[in-house]
């Protein structure tokens, strides 16, 4: 991790602000005028940005948070009618079917590339949470809000049912109970609820108070070893979908390759002597930017 304070741009996106400041980078939605909507942009850039950041080894710790009163008001309609067929194509149900699953199953990805980013994902969220902004933060590590913070599975009241991520992983999030409230009702969870039952870890008086607590913690997040925090997050998701023994076994192979003595042994200098810890970065996967 870069020992000086330089924040980096990484580049012009019509949806998001990044910034890279001491082994934190930053994603914050920037099109508060229409409530974070998520149009076609933002399925091609959040991914890749993610992308960037996790295989050029770019940062200890992701960090999305949004501007405006609400956080995202959920996927743009015009998405819906994106479909590169048309006419004879579309008149088969089936092969128009074929092409709308796969269709979802991009915009899905859009959302696992969080999941599978080697460093943790933190999410800071104000005001609404709604529709594919519930995906979206599902797919996070970790989630803070506002007191004026809001849930909403909307899909339901525009008659259809949610299919970017919200169940497969709301289901491992908040009791089942909930969920189908959620869903089959449209009803807004509130931020002081969605904490009483886990959603969301604090809640915060303002969205000032909500970025500093927020980058205070991404930041300690970056000052631990990233292997082991790397491997803390491969381990937590093999075992929210798998059984115990299939865990244990996993961190045991994991141990065998991945076990570091001299890191352990640079967390205890640090701490003996008194100074921040020296660990080195997780390699790159393939050339950067």
């Amino acid at each position: 991790m870069a020992d000086d304070a330089q924040t980096l741009t990484l580049a012009a996106y019509e949806c998001f602000d990044v910034s890279i400041d001491a082994g934190v980078a930053h994603i914050r939605l920037k099109r508060p005028e229409a409530f974070n909507s998520m149009v076609r942009a933002f399925w091609r850039e959040l991914p890749a940005i993610v992308e960037a950041i996790n295989d050029g080894a770019l940062a200890r710790c992701i960090v999305i948070s949004s501007t405006g009163k609400h956080f995202c008001s959920g996927m743009d309609l015009a998405v819906f009618g994106g479909g590169e067929g048309s006419g004879e194509r579309q008149a088969d149900r089936a092969t128009a079917g074929e092409m709308m699953r796969h269709h979802v199953r991009h915009l899905q990805d859009s959302f696992t590339a969080l999941e599978k980013a080697r460093m943790p994902v933190l999410a800071a969220i104000q005001g609404g949470c709604i529709g594919g902004g519930v995906d979206l933060v599902s797919a996070c590590d970790i989630r803070y809000a506002t007191a004026d913070a809001f849930f909403c599975v909307q899909e339901i009241n525009i008659g259809m049912t949610a299919d970017v991520g919200t169940f497969p992983r709301l289901c491992g999030l908040i009791p089942q109970g909930w969920v189908r409230e959620m869903a089959y009702t449209g009803r807004r969870l509130p931020a002081h609820k969605a904490r009483e039952i886990g959603l969301v870890n604090e809640v915060f008086d303002t969205q000032e108070e909500l970025l500093t607590h927020v980058m205070a913690t991404a930041r300690e997040i970056a000052s631990k070893a990233p292997l082991a925090v790397a491997g803390s997050k491969v381990m937590i998701n093999y075992a929210r979908d798998h059984t115990i023994d299939d865990g244990l076994d996993y961190i045991a192979t994991w141990q065998t390759g991945m076990f570091s003595g001299p890191h352990m042994v640079e967390a205890f200098t640090a701490r003996k002597e008194g100074r921040e810890t020296r660990f080195p970065d997780l390699l790159p996967l393939r050339d950067g930017l």
